[in-house]
């Protein structure tokens, strides 16, 4: 099935994710008029990937990035739905291709626990053009989300699989192969933000409940008191990769790298020490990377909380390769070295780095960790699993994060 969009209609295009072999690209947009000459460029929010904790491994270059700005454009370059042909056979195209000009946005799947998935056995299961994004180019300045994106031709392209129908008003409407999800936080995304329900949403913008698992032929129930709008927070998952949505009125409120950098200079200012080995711990800068914990690297019990040196002693291996023993109060789990979040705008206040998630290691905010230990993320067909942020590993335990006990200096 072809929906073929009219690009004369003057509303911007919005973001497409694709999905060239395993990435996926996104389409952005915004309708209205030109923007005029010399006038400042408006800032409609903006996308984070979760999972990279700032930066792509391979760093961010072009169109594949960790974070990506949505701005307005010069001039306005939406589309919308036209002209309807049913094709029997699939047309040769240059579709799903991440070079062509129309999308904005590259998106790789994530593995659980660090980065892109990898290799020649890591087939994608994100959609060639997975979304769009349309921004209104008037105050409010509305970002909405839809399913499948045009392609060069102004054209969308709904797989033989995927679920499709006819709208009471004559429409085509459809859901791509494996959906587009969407969950807003209750009470935004502020110190007081709860999770929401996940919705999926359709090639036209409408709201349903979740299909019985990702690919399944049925859609779900239309959800009608609710919109594709997107909220400070939204999250938006592509079965393969989660994005947050931030507004700018939102990453005001979010900590600064500046702060984020103080809170670590403080942290180490207070000469914390291994209770054990008496010397002296300190969280080394983020220009050195996610490489080899060095000598001063803190490390922690995640089970108990109690921050140490790196020792070798206390192995339990009947347990597990990572399992110690904690020589304070003897518990016995996971024992990981202590890296700082860096992504700012995954955080939900400027709080001290006071909780660390387990089993990863990644510290933040006591409320940042709390909202994200509690945010079921979409895995595979029909699973949730709460994930830390920073770099996509599940959550274990009772409560997925735990308070950091440092010991202060002796003298």
């Amino acid at each position: 099935m072809v929906l073929e969009g009219n690009p004369e209609v003057g509303s911007p295009r919005t973001s497409d994710l694709q999905h060239p072999g395993n990435q996926g690209s996104c389409v952005l947009s915004s309708p209205g008029e030109d923007a005029q000459p010399g006038e400042e460029p408006i800032k409609y929010g903006e996308l984070i990937v979760l999972g990279y904790n700032g930066c792509l491994a391979s760093g961010d270059k072009g169109r594949r990035r960790s974070r990506l700005a949505l701005s307005r454009r010069p001039h306005a370059n939406g589309v919308k739905p036209d002209v309807i042909h049913h094709i029997s056979t699939p047309l040769v195209s240059k579709i799903g291709r991440s070079t062509e000009n129309m999308i904005d946005f590259v998106v790789t799947d994530t593995s659980p626990g660090g980065g892109a998935a990898e290799g020649p056995s890591a087939q994608s299961t994100i959609s060639r053009y997975a979304c769009r994004i349309l921004c209104d180019r008037r105050p409010p300045y509305t970002a909405r989300i839809y399913a499948a994106g045009f392609d060069a031709s102004s054209n969308i392209f709904l797989g033989e699989r995927a679920a499709k129908w006819r709208t009471p008003d004559g429409l085509m409407d459809g859901l791509t192969t494996n959906g587009v999800l969407v969950m807003h936080p209750a009470g935004g995304f502020s110190e007081d933000s709860a999770p929401g329900v996940w919705r999926e949403i359709s090639v036209c913008g409408n709201v349903y409940t979740l299909r019985d698992s990702r690919s399944a032929q049925q859609r779900g129930k239309l959800v009608e008191n609710e919109s594709n709008v997107l909220q400070d927070g939204s999250l938006i998952d592509l079965c393969g990769a989660t994005l947050l949505w931030r507004t700018p009125a939102g990453l005001l409120r979010a900590p600064t790298l500046k702060q984020l950098e103080a809170q670590r200079q403080e942290a180490n200012a207070a000469r914390p020490q291994c209770p054990v080995g008496l010397s002296t711990l300190a969280f080394p800068s983020p220009a050195r990377g996610r490489t080899a914990p060095d000598k001063q690297q803190p490390w922690v019990y995640v089970r108990c909380g109690h921050v140490h040196g790196y020792h070798g002693w206390g192995c339990r291996r009947e347990r597990g390769p990572q399992e110690r023993e904690c020589p304070l109060c003897r518990l016995v789990g996971p024992y990981v070295p202590l890296w700082l979040g860096q992504e700012a705008g995954l955080c939900l206040d400027p709080g001290p780095p006071s909780y660390a998630f387990a089993p990863c290691g990644h510290v933040c905010s006591e409320k940042t960790a709390r909202y994200w230990a509690q945010t079921p993320l979409p895995h595979g067909t029909h699973a949730f699993h709460a994930a830390c942020p920073f770099c996509g590993a599940w959550l274990t335990g009772e409560h997925g994060c735990v308070r950091l006990i440092f010991q202060g200096p002796l003298d």
